[in-house]
């Protein structure tokens, strides 16, 4: 017989309220918050009905968007769209919201499926970053849009006054994507090379090729973080032809 998120909530009610002093934010429902921790995989196997935290992450998504978009607006009132664009994907892409995750311990608190658990999903980045973004969304539905937007400013502010450099080099694909556009008016390809392992702790490769090169190769727990890597990958070595 399956658990209710009300039990969860209520056994894990001391270390959901060490998370909530950590981020900063005391939820009104925290079954919201439980909600955002439960990963699919413990869902179907413990839960009565299967209530994770993969519709928080997309409403969490299309608020950290937002809240992120108005941040950027109103620091660079001047700049261009376009670069208002990458500043914001540099700080959203999965590694960049896997470490917001790492720094506030998020892994600890993930409910996670035994094929999971076993094979560290507690720190794969995938996971981590979806946690996040479900929090973001558990937050937003138990404060409303204010509460939300506060915790991103509170958050992402101090990286925002990184030079802009430094922001868009941690997106490696946009990073790539720049590059090759500016030289040679032609983007990059992604190609799925390699997937291995079981359902629950998939391993991707990827490779990067421009006009039938391979320019590099990354291998992760996501798709997304492999092609990053491929990336990051395809940059070192153009920086080492330039020098």
């Amino acid at each position: 017989m399956g658990t209710s998120l009300e039990t969860l909530a209520q056994d894990n009610r001391e270390q959901l309220a060490a998370l909530q002093e950590r981020i900063g934010y005391r939820f009104r429902d925290v079954r919201l918050l439980q909600q955002a921790l439960i990963h699919s995989s413990f869902a179907f196997e413990r839960m009565k009905s299967p209530r994770h935290n993969e519709t928080l992450e997309f409403l969490g998504d299309a608020v950290l968007d937002l809240a992120l978009g108005h941040l950027l607006f109103t620091r660079f009132p001047e700049m261009r769209e376009g670069k208002l664009s990458k500043i914001r994907a540099s700080l959203v892409n999965e590694t960049g919201l896997a470490e917001m995750a790492r720094a506030i311990g998020l892994g600890g608190h993930m409910l996670l499926g035994h094929g999971e658990h076993s094979s560290g999903g507690e720190e794969k980045s995938s996971i981590l970053s979806c946690a996040y973004e479900a929090m973001l969304g558990a937050l937003f539905l138990d404060g409303g849009f204010d509460e939300a937007q506060a915790f991103v400013r509170r958050w992402f502010e101090p990286l925002i006054e990184r030079p802009h450099i430094e922001l868009l080099a941690t997106d490696a694909k946009s990073g790539l994507q720049e590059v090759l556009q500016e030289q040679y008016n032609e983007g990059p390809s992604y190609v799925l090379e390699e997937e291995i392992g079981p359902a629950h702790a998939r391993v991707f490769t990827v490779s990067v090729r421009f006009r039938a090169e391979t320019m590099g190769t990354g291998t992760a727990s996501s798709k997304k973080e492999a092609e990053q890597r491929a990336a990051r990958a395809a940059l070192d070595r153009l920086n080492a032809e330039d020098h």
